[in-house]
Order: C-alpha cells, then structure tokens, then sequence
C-alpha cells in the first residue's frame, strides 16, 4: 500500500440480493484529504463506504485502509463512521451520548465539549436526544463520531437537513480537520458541496465515472458549474456505453 494513501481499494466487487452493486472499483483515497463521494441515488456510494469501513460483506477485491484490512480490529480506534441514520442512544442527553462514546476512547471532557460545540449543539447538551429533532439528532451522531480524533473518518452525508450556516461551519471544521492529518471520506448530493472537497468520486450505476479534483472536472467538461460538470460526464459516459 502507498505511504500516501490513507484507502486503497482494487477490483471491488459487492453483490446484494443476487445483484451487483460495485463493479470492479478501484480507488486511492490520499491520506490527509477530503474526497466528496457524489452521485445519484442508488448509484453504490452507500456501500463503497461501508466496504471501506468494513461493515459489508464483499464478493471479490481488496479494501485496504490505513495500511490494514478493512474492518479488522486494530482499525476500531482509528476509524470514524457516521451513517445517513443517526447512531445515538435515545435517553441520553447530548453530552451523555459523546461523553460515553468518548470515554471509549481515553478523550478528556475538553474534547467532548469541543465535538458538541463544532456540530452547534452547545445549547442542547443537557437535553435528551428523544427530544431532538431529526436533524440534531444527526449532529449528535456526528459529534460521537469527531471526539475520539479517528484518523480516517466516513461520513454519509453528514449536511442533509442542516441550514446553510452549519454546513458551511462544518465543512470549516472538515478542512481543518483534514490540514492536521485526518483522511475524511464524505457522501454528498449537493454539488456545490463539491468545491470544499481535494477530490471527488464521481459514481453512476455501481462505477467510479472519474476520480479528480473539482477543477480537473471543470477543465475536463468545459462546464464552469460542477453540477452541469457531472451531468456532462454522465452524458458522456453513457454514449460510450
């Protein structure tokens, strides 16, 4: 495996309900990086990142990640993975929740207080999770997730529901995080998300389309939008097909 990558993945193949999901992936994700996962729904983006965290049974390939097999135990410590459905324990307050995710891993109380401030919840942190909504409840998943410092951390996309000033606070947080070494993996299905990430994943139909960086994408299609930069990709691709 490269020095320089955080996630190797080759000749990844899935199969559900005796139907292929991924074919053939293969991937370099740079550790240190942010690298967006963008495509349609259903387009495999949900199971890439549950190989690369090792929660999916797959039929064929290599995942390796942080110089490792996927989902092996030495990886629990140093792997962040926050799904699309919020992973927090319903009667627990805020801070009882990353407090008891962070005492898992050895943080101190500074640490706690410092997730739950980056994901806006500082006003909500005695107040039950049951009592949250939907979108804050995600919030606390991803709180969970950020405290114990993971060197690679899997977010599936972590924006949805939030308004535009968290999310822009959160990308903040995402690039810091990724200038003092943590390797982010981030699904998306908003374009404009796309200009915060190194590099991005295009996926369709169970493939990687392309795997650059946002201008690369721009140079490449001639579209100055990254949205019409992808839809030309897409158009493309098919007329190969």
């Amino acid at each position: 495996m490269a020095s320089d990558s955080a996630v190797q993945i080759r000749d990844l193949h899935v199969i559900r309900g005796h139907k292929p999901v991924l074919h053939g992936i293969d991937v370099d994700v740079g550790r240190g990086s942010i690298t967006g996962l963008l495509g349609p729904s259903g387009c495999g983006k949900t199971t890439l990142m549950r190989c690369i965290v090792g929660t999916q049974i797959i039929e064929s390939g290599t995942v390796t990640v942080l110089g490792r097999s996927a989902g092996t135990a030495p990886l629990r410590n140093r792997v962040g993975y926050v799904t699309q459905s919020p992973s927090v324990y319903a009667d627990l307050t805020v801070k009882q929740n990353v407090g008891y995710f962070g005492a898992l891993h050895d943080v101190s109380k500074s640490a706690v207080t410092e997730a739950i401030s980056t994901v806006g919840l500082t006003h909500y942190a005695t107040q039950a999770a049951a009592d949250l909504s939907g979108g804050q409840m995600g919030r606390v998943s991803l709180a969970c997730a950020l405290v114990s410092e993971p060197e690679l951390l899997v977010l599936d996309e972590p924006t949805v529901g939030l308004d535009p000033v968290l999310r822009v606070e959160l990308w903040e947080r995402f690039t810091q995080l990724a200038t003092s070494g943590t390797t982010l993996v981030i699904s998306s299905h908003v374009m404009d998300e796309a200009d915060h990430c190194d590099s991005l994943l295009l996926m369709r139909d169970g493939r990687v389309l392309a795997h650059p960086t946002p201008d690369e994408l721009r140079d490449r299609t001639g579209e100055a939008s990254l949205e019409d930069a992808f839809l030309s990709l897409i158009r493309t691709a098919e007329q190969e097909d």
